[in-house]
């Protein structure tokens, strides 16, 4: 048996969420070349490793994926004069702050917040930014370098605005772009760092913002270019309520069916919050097989509703979580997602309809189907990703949740990982993130945020 990278053994359960949902009692996961290696039980024989973890009082679980982000917000984090208003009101509080970004914002914005992310156990993000200020550098490959100093997989998305305020937009025109330079720029980004390999650590989407930022031409653009180059689309619909009269006076049709007219009903799809659609709409979705990603906490803080998580889910959707920019949700924690995910679908439906497997199942499975990496990541197999993530579920928080494991790990807690594996490799050892700057990087971006939230003159 050929020694193995990574060992993690003895687990009071690995919770594998594989195609046949199988849980290990005193399980042992192992990773070579980065990739799952073998799986097994107490009696199975077990590879000698490099390293051995040993996870007795943990539960195992395939790393997290967050499927909605807006990194560079975490510099302006619960920022006081935004913290009244709708979704609306908020963006326009905040849009001239976001113009003064750059490279070293972006740069350090994804740094701290994908560390955070993996504090929480989340292996694979993705990020939408769409704030482009004009002589502010190349800000995605900016948070692609700091995603790979890091060692976290990242799906960024080329996200843009086209309208402004002068267009009938929200944005001011500091920050928004031309159709032909976000075209030219969204395949320019694909073409340098878009990795096809199963093993990918990066992969390129394309991310126009929302119905009221962009132009139905830039949609349309940008879906025709998607396919040709063989990459996801991702945008913000049916948010809030006022983006349904948004629509309607503007376009004269709701959002779902405004995203039917630009070719966006499509398996490339996945959007973000998806809180308004109808009935008849949900089923639209899931038959089109077009993804969501729920951010629960951001829907509660900003006033925006109960997604229909349950319903997108039945009628083949597939959702995953996400955990949304800092801005709205301040707290970047996936753990925190799932737990508020299963609480929520609770309240809308009744106890017994939301589980913790269920919100585990989104948070991992759910997310690499919105992500197309299905079989990929997500899941504990063999071929696989080697990316996992052990929870303690020990000490005073844990003490009397003996029964199960999955339960424990969402009813009781706040909870965060002890180790964070990515492709065989410890983001996160002990609760401690490895990389060895992130008091530097933690310096800079006090530094940063303190720049973009200087008073605005004028």
């Amino acid at each position: 048996m050929q020694t193995a990278d990574l060992l993690v053994h003895d687990a009071e359960l690995i919770a594998t969420v594989d195609d046949a949902r199988r849980e290990i009692p005193g399980g042992w996961v192992a990773v070579i070349d980065g990739a799952v290696s073998g799986l097994g039980g107490p009696g199975d024989p077990r590879p000698e490793a490099a390293r051995r973890v040993d996870a007795r009082g943990c539960l195992v679980t395939p790393g997290l994926v967050n499927t909605h982000h807006h990194l560079y917000q975490n510099l302006t984090r619960a920022y006081a004069p935004a913290l009244t208003g709708g979704l609306f009101d908020w963006l326009v509080t905040l849009y001239p702050l976001w113009a003064r970004l750059d490279e070293e914002a972006a740069h350090v914005s994804a740094f701290v917040g994908l560390a955070e992310l993996a504090l929480s156990g989340c292996t694979t993000s993705t990020d939408h930014l769409y704030v482009h200020p004009a002589g502010g550098g190349d800000l995605i490959t900016a948070e692609v370098a700091a995603a790979r100093e890091l060692g976290v997989r990242f799906h960024p998305t080329r996200g843009s605005m086209s309208l402004s305020v002068k267009d009938g937009g929200l944005p001011p025109d500091s920050v928004v772009q031309d159709d032909d330079t976000i075209l030219a720029d969204s395949q320019r980004l694909v073409e340098a760092h878009h990795d096809r390999t199963p093993t990918a650590m990066t992969r390129i989407a394309l991310a126009p913002c929302s119905p009221f930022s962009v132009s139905t031409a830039l949609m349309a653009r940008t879906a025709e270019l998607a396919e040709s180059l063989d990459v996801r689309l991702h945008t913000h619909l049916a948010e809030t309520q006022d983006e349904d009269a948004f629509c309607l006076e503007t376009f004269g049709r709701r959002p779902v069916d405004y995203l039917s007219d630009v070719g966006w009903m499509t398996d490339r799809v996945w959007l973000a919050h998806v809180v308004w659609p109808s009935p008849e709409e949900v089923t639209r979705l899931g038959a089109a097989r077009v993804g969501a990603a729920h951010c629960p906490s951001s829907n509660m803080i900003l006033g925006s509703g109960l997604a229909p998580v349950a319903e997108l889910r039945a009628a083949g959707a597939p959702v995953g979580l996400g955990v949304d920019g800092s801005s709205s949700a301040d707290s970047a924690s996936l753990w925190l997602e799932a737990r508020t995910a299963m609480l929520q679908g609770k309240l809308r439906h009744g106890a017994a309809a939301m589980s913790a497997r269920a919100a585990l199942e989104m948070a991992t499975r759910g997310g690499a189907a919105c992500l197309g990496r299905t079989g990929e990541i997500g899941q504990l197999s063999v071929g696989a990703c080697g990316d996992l993530a052990v929870w303690s579920l020990e000490g005073v928080r844990f003490a009397g949740a003996l029964s199960d494991p999955v339960e424990a790990w969402l009813r009781c807690g706040p909870v965060a990982a002890r180790h964070t594996v990515v492709g065989g490799r410890f983001v996160v050892d002990d609760g401690v993130v490895t990389h060895p700057g992130l008091d530097e990087q933690l310096a800079v971006h006090r530094r940063v945020s303190a720049r973009l939230q200087a008073p605005v003159s004028g």
